[in-house]
């Protein structure tokens, strides 16, 4: 099969989960000796993956420019993945008027549109945001977000709560809908032994990409609410804050004194992870799975966090720590976790089998390819089941059509 994956960003797995776990599904695709083009309209950025050496054509397109119908008209993919509602948006209808045959695939990375009004939701409270109401929920975000899942003939979903969400809330049709979590490599139970114990790790953890809102909040809740109240009870640790692209307000919360400490890019994260005794994810809103907490599992490391934080990560089963979505709960959690050595432990035994239980590559590449490969020797049908995505490809990809040929049309003059 030819694949073209259409890109927000270049994937940079060091810098976001978003950037690994895109990698997992370019290998995916890759292990069925499938040729794989990732293209996007963004800067190559330093910190992205090498797709050459994994066997993947790179391809620069440009947004709003008849460029790209030149450019697929020639490759002629068998399938079309968009990465985020805004490429479909973009590049849709284009897809469709060139190769109206090829599977049309959209990943969300997260429901973007739930992750924004529990947002808003969080600048009126100021509290952890898992229930929205409808005058948050049903915005212009989320009629474009929807509109582009309806248009798709699948949706990967990375978390079951959002395929809850969109099916009972939104009355999406299921089989539009496919779970595509983080897709990882089982744990080395040889390495898990090794890795340092609660005796030889020391000092807390936070880590995220600084440019995503909510990872940007939680270190200003760490700072103003919930470190303070660590201190009182650990006046000698430090919390280590890591993460890619630190703006200048960021670093500006360095504070030694106060053991704030702001080291911004890791070259490893998982190295800096396992030196940890506590990963702490205070994330008052969000959406998706927690790529950060994925990873303290695969460290060993307990991780403290929100509802919102562990929303979707163990599915039925139990998160391997307290939960709290206040302050003082939160820093009572994160001090008690630090202290008691054979809780820790047990919270790192459940890590690893949560772990393994829900994140294992080949199972979730499996399904996927699986459900691809029904889609496509069933495709006229699926479509004519989806009489609402057909509608507004009608109606919606004429006026995205017409506004960036306009926009083409300016640019020339």
């Amino acid at each position: 099969m030819n694949v073209l994956v259409v890109g927000y960003v270049w994937p940079e797995p060091a810098s976001s989960a978003a950037g690994y776990r895109m990698l997992a599904l370019l290998d995916a695709f890759r292990d069925q000796g499938w040729t794989v083009t990732f293209a996007s309209p963004a800067e190559k950025s330093i910190h992205r993956a090498n797709l050459p050496a994994r066997g993947i054509n790179e391809v620069n397109i440009a947004l709003n420019c008849s460029s790209f119908d030149d450019f697929i008209r020639v490759l002629q993919p068998d399938l079309v993945m968009f990465d985020r509602f805004m490429m479909e948006e973009q590049f849709g209808w284009r897809v469709e008027k060139h190769c109206p045959e090829a599977i049309r695939l959209l990943d969300t990375e997260d429901l973007s549109c739930l992750r924004h009004a529990r947002h808003q939701a969080c600048k009126h409270s100021g509290e952890v945001s898992l229930t929205v109401g409808p005058d948050l929920l049903f915005s212009d975000h989320a009629k474009r977000e929807v509109a582009a899942i309806l248009r798709s003939d699948l949706t990967l979903m990375i978390s079951r709560a959002e395929i809850e969400l969109l099916t009972s809330t939104f009355k999406v049709d299921p089989a539009l809908l496919h779970y595509s979590p983080f897709m990882l490599p089982p744990l080395n139970r040889k390495e898990t032994e090794q890795l340092p114990t609660f005796e030889q790790r020391e000092h807390f953890l936070a880590i995220g990409n600084f440019r995503h809102a909510p990872n940007w909040d939680a270190i200003l809740w760490l700072k103003q609410s919930i470190w303070p109240l660590v201190r009182q009870q650990l006046p000698q640790a430090e919390l280590h804050i890591y993460g890619a692209y630190p703006p200048p307000k960021a670093t500006a919360l360095h504070n030694p004194k106060q053991g704030f400490l702001v080291k911004g890019w890791a070259e490893d994260a998982h190295e800096v992870m396992r030196k940890a005794r506590i990963n702490l994810a205070p994330l008052r809103f969000g959406a998706g799975l927690k790529g950060k907490l994925v990873d303290a599992l695969a460290c060993g490391t307990p991780s403290v966090t929100t509802s919102v934080g562990a929303e979707g990560m163990a599915d039925t089963d139990t998160w391997p720590a307290p939960v709290a979505d206040d302050a003082e709960a939160f820093s009572t959690t994160a001090v008690a976790l630090y202290r008691d050595a054979p809780q820790w432990r047990a919270c790192q035994q459940q890590g690893f089998e949560l772990h393994d239980r829900h994140f294992q590559f080949q199972r979730h590449a499996d399904a996927l390819i699986s459900r691809l490969n029904l889609l496509r020797a069933d495709l006229e049908q699926h479509r004519l089941d989806n009489f609402t995505g057909a509608m507004l490809r009608h109606h919606t990809l004429k006026s995205t059509q017409y506004m960036a040929q306009w926009i083409e049309a300016k640019q020339r003059k």
